[in-house]
């Protein structure tokens, strides 16, 4: 192996037997002997890589596409059923909620063993210990078993624990998500100071903006398989876009909605600039249109229609309404029918977007129907940075 390079793996395969039928007693085993069948599950099927000294490498797939189980592996937890895995240099492994930990002891008792466990000498911890507590944010809790901390304490203490060795490698699993906002603020701030000092990480993740802002390079694993490695932004882009297959059929069923039921949106479409209807918007796309139609089941004076934009996790990326626009509309009668089109620009970056449509009375206060997540916009672009949207722009730069 290179010096350069910090870690290979090599036709890396993995295969778990799945027993039909689960034997838990002697008795089970004495009365009802057969000869056990089992089910094979390929976990990971020939994976090849290699990471550099010093580099971020990022790990992306979907649920089951057997990420997991490879930083497993290379973190020595579970062991190949074919291949190899050569590390060049220490390891810590920060992989999996509980691992190294005893629930039995304190806070503090745990620091102790896990950085033992970790390679750190106890004058090491003592010395450490401060910035540890201080770091995780749980000073006062630090006396009190471990069994009695959340799920998000115990992330806290075992991250601030794990970037203390003094290993070359850091294996990183997406247990950080289990942590609050400010403390994953915290675990980015590393990575930044780790990034500098020039140290090996290996991070799997969802976030494809951790990927695109953190990542030197990127492999996405599906159906066992490594399907594309390469620059962070272009594994990113193709991960979104397997996210997206199928999407508009997928997720078309979860609206729900509430409201009177005076008046009811019927129907919801996304058109290009031609009037065409579409499932996803690409570059050429550069606007596109959405449409609902509403009927109306009493008369109704002067409603208000309203959209509200989301990004895939759920944040509010624009709300408009005919009342915000002083956008006059008209009184309706019952049975009577009406098409509201807004025109939008396409300045979204590749990912998915749900539409809620809504009709509202003058007063804004009373809800005749809105639909949560009516429509989804798939967007689907060449160039995509990370965010979900993207504005033109220029830079200037003046010597």
């Amino acid at each position: 192996m290179s010096e350069k390079v910090a870690l290979t793996v090599e036709h890396l395969h993995k295969e778990f037997r799945l027993p039909h039928e689960r034997q838990n007693s002697l008795k089970d085993k004495v009365l009802h002997f057969q000869k056990p069948t089992y089910e094979k599950l390929q976990a990971l099927k020939d994976i090849n890589f290699e990471v550099k000294k010093g580099e971020f490498f990022g790990i992306v797939g979907r649920n089951g596409s057997g990420k997991s189980t490879l930083l497993k592996i290379l973190g020595g937890i579970y062991q190949p059923t074919k291949g190899s895995v050569k590390v060049n240099g220490t390891l810590t492994p920060f992989i999996e909620l509980g691992i190294g930990f005893n629930p039995e002891l304190s806070g503090r008792e745990n620091v102790f063993l896990n950085g033992a466990i970790l390679g750190l000498t106890r004058r090491e911890v003592i010395k450490l210990y401060d910035e540890i507590v201080d770091f995780a944010g749980i000073e006062k809790f630090m006396d009190q078993k471990l069994k009695n901390y959340s799920s998000g304490m115990q992330v806290r203490l075992a991250f601030s624990i794990a970037i203390q060795a003094h290993n070359d490698i850091l294996l990183i699993d997406e247990v950080l998500a289990v942590g609050d906002a400010a403390f994953q603020k915290k675990c980015f701030d590393v990575f930044k100071s780790v990034k500098k000092e020039g140290k090996t990480v290996i991070f799997v993740t969802h976030d494809m903006s951790a990927v695109e802002e953190y990542c030197d390079r990127a492999m996405l694993i599906e159906n066992s398989e490594v399907i594309s490695i390469g620059k962070s932004y272009q594994v990113a882009r193709e991960y979104r876009r397997l996210l997206n297959q199928d999407e508009q059929t997928s997720t078309s069923q979860k609206s729900t909605r509430f409201g009177t039921g005076d008046a009811h949106i019927i129907s919801a479409t996304i058109l290009n600039k031609k009037g065409v209807l579409i499932k996803r918007l690409g570059d050429d796309d550069d606007k596109f249109l959405f449409r609902i139609q509403v009927v109306f089941n009493k008369a109704i004076k002067k409603p208000i229609f309203g959209i509200t934009l989301r990004d895939a996790a759920g944040q509010p990326l624009m709300l408009s309404n005919t009342k915000s626009l002083n956008k006059q509309t008209n009184d309706y009668e019952k049975d009577q029918q009406v098409t509201i089109t807004w025109e939008l620009e396409n300045i979204f970056n590749t990912g998915r977007y749900s539409i809620s449509p809504a009709v509202a009375a003058e007063d804004a206060i009373t809800m005749f129907d809105w639909r949560e997540d009516f429509l989804w916009l798939i967007v689907d672009k060449d160039f995509s940075l990370s965010g979900p949207i993207y504005f033109k722009h220029k830079i200037n730069i003046d010597i």
